[in-house]
């Protein structure tokens, strides 16, 4: 590819890539794509990994994205090629992953004509996009890239979209990459408000049952060393959302595990009963709260700490806002807390800590009746933990197998946990897993996935054989949408609609038509060697296809339309009365 003079709108769009260090860009050719696709072939800075769905491509650039501190970056084609990616953005757009979405468009004098595979991608993306743009000239493809960079992983992330037509693509200009972005109206927040801040502090010091409540936001700030360093110098019980798994060490005990409809029921009653809550890159969410009445009869003061002004106060009523970048607010509170040198009532704190752990107590922990006659998908979890030293990049799909992992696998550190939260998409797991294999080459990846999420998907394995990708897959089947099966089984009778996975595949002959290595595992006592003999295997895709306990249920759990303390335990289990506040 030339390097000087003018180049066209796909060389300029190639170059713009190659500007912003992009390794890897996942995607699906197609027409109105075919000038950038011959640009990126006369190239080899920018390795293009291809897909076999463009739904795969978007979750392939999240995991990349998701593992890293870089931005993602899908291509698609116009038509069906951005309508498949659109599951993808808004799996992105909910969780506020940082992404660069590029797709063709047809020709510019066509727009409008319902011309062939032609889509208003523009109106179609702009409920899931933090922006997005169509290219008009292309003189504009340089700054529009540089901008959607900056829009994408700047202030509080999410995914832009730029569409850019087939005819601009080869129309010619002069690449320029220098000029800086200024955009009036975008002006994301730095530090807290200092006042603020304090007045945080202040109240924090008079909290006789506080809670801190982080989510995503701490990751995605890069700030989990800064909230341990928070959490431990005042020694208040922390809870880390589904999102947040992993910006607090789940091993330490300060945590108090995960919050909401399956998280423990320490963590559920310490966030309901608390005085004074403060609030860490969380937004409040209904899987996280419950039902907002009920969390709200308790009397507590809440702290929020965001990025993003529009998430404080959206859903409950918040008494100290600090609007800011979470790393730089989290070093503002440790910086006054260390020159006031003032500490939280102790005596307090330790009648607070004793309420917490007789909680601890009559939940019983995260326990389950295993089995020596039927696997039960908790155990393989904590195996899986076990045998990767809690060491693993684990992603999921959505469902069952979801929770136990978010439960019983310990994540230690952040970016570890990689799954679809906000909006819940099956299929996620394993294209995600390409894009953390991606990024993070020779390190142990572990996709945790059900039976029926699992063939959303499953063509990627073919991906996975191209590019030599060694992922474990440890597919948890009970035979049936189990989370589906679950609610069925709780609030609709046993009346179990459509949520049997009847004729189901062989997963181990399938596995093995794609050139990869496919185990079936029947038996507990099989469970930890199949593990071992899968992770081993350095160079090879293992999927794992456990047989699970159709009957088992996740939890704790609180139904929907209930409130934290109405959460439900394992009826099998003992649970020993304790009094409450």
């Amino acid at each position: 590819m030339e390097l000087a003079g003018e180049l066209t709108g796909a060389e300029i769009t190639v170059r713009c890539l190659q500007e912003e260090g992009v390794e890897y860009i996942f995607g699906y050719p197609g027409g109105a794509a075919l000038h950038i696709y011959d640009a990126l072939f006369r190239q080899d800075k920018v390795k293009h990994i291809l897909v076999r769905h463009e739904q795969a491509a978007v979750h392939a650039a999240d995991g990349y994205s998701r593992s890293s501190e870089k931005i993602g970056v899908a291509l698609v084609t116009s038509g069906p090629g951005i309508t498949n990616a659109v599951t993808g953005i808004a799996t992105a757009y909910m969780d506020s992953i940082p992404m660069v979405v590029i797709s063709g468009q047809v020709p510019s004098t066509m727009i409008g004509e319902d011309a062939f595979q032609e889509v208003d991608a523009v109106g179609i993306t702009r409920p899931c996009v933090k922006h997005n743009f169509l290219i008009k000239d292309v003189r504009d493809i340089a700054p529009t890239i540089k901008k959607a960079f900056y829009l994408a992983r700047s202030g509080r992330p999410g995914p832009v979209l730029v569409d850019i037509p087939k005819d601009i693509s080869f129309q010619k200009t002069t690449f320029n990459y220098s000029d800086p972005v200024v955009i009036r109206s975008y002006n994301p927040p730095g530090e807290g408000d200092m006042n603020q801040v304090r007045k945080a502090i202040q109240l924090l010091m008079t909290a006789k049952r506080p809670m801190m409540y982080s989510g995503g936001g701490v990751i995605l700030s890069g700030a989990s060393a800064e909230l341990t360093e928070l959490v431990r110098l005042l020694g208040f019980p922390c809870t880390n959302t589904l999102m947040g798994l992993g910006a607090y060490p789940a091993t330490d005990k300060l945590f108090v595990g995960m919050p909401g409809m399956h998280g423990t029921y320490e963590a559920c009653m310490a966030m309901q009963n608390c005085d004074v809550l403060i609030a860490i890159g969380a937004r409040f969410d209904d899987r996280v709260v419950g039902k907002v009445e009920h969390f709200n009869q308790v009397q507590r003061k809440i702290i929020h700490l965001d990025i993003d002004p529009s998430s404080i106060a959206k859903r409950v009523k918040v008494d100290v806002p600090v609007v800011g970048d979470l790393k730089r607010v989290l070093n503002q509170f440790l910086v006054e807390l260390r020159s006031i040198k003032q500490k939280p009532n102790a005596a307090d704190l330790a009648v607070w800590w004793k309420q917490v752990n007789d909680w601890r107590f009559k939940g019983g922990g995260l326990k389950y009746n295993n089995s020596t006659e039927i696997i039960k998908p908790q155990y393989v979890i904590e195996k899986l933990y076990e045998v990767t030293g809690g060491d693993a990049f684990v992603t999921s799909d959505v469902g069952q197998h979801q929770m136990w992992a978010a439960q019983y696998y310990k994540f230690i550190k952040p970016r570890r946990w990689i799954n679809s939260g906000g909006l819940g998409t099956m299929g996620f797991g394993l294209p995600a897993a390409m894009g953390v294999q991606l990024i993070n080459p020779g390190a142990t990846v572990a996709c945790v996935t059900g039976e029926g999420s699992i063939q959303m998907n499953i063509q990627e394995l073919s991906t996975c054989k191209q590019f030599h990708l060694p992922i474990k897959v440890v597919s948890l089947n009970n035979r049936y949408l189990g989370m589906v099966r679950q609610w069925q089984e709780f609030f609709h009778g046993n009346r179990y609609a459509e949520s049997y996975m009847d004729a189901l595949p062989d997963f181990v002959k399938l596995t093995e038509s794609y050139g990869h290595i496919g185990m079936r595992i029947d038996k507990p006592s099989d469970v930890e060697p199949a593990l071992r003999e899968a992770f081993s295997r350095k160079k090879d895709l293992v999927f794992m296809d456990f047989q699970t306990d159709p009957t088992e249920n996740v939890f704790p759990m609180v139904p929907g339309g209930k409130g934290l303390s109405e959460v439900m335990l394992d009826p099998n289990m003992p649970h020993p009365e304790v009094e409450d506040l």
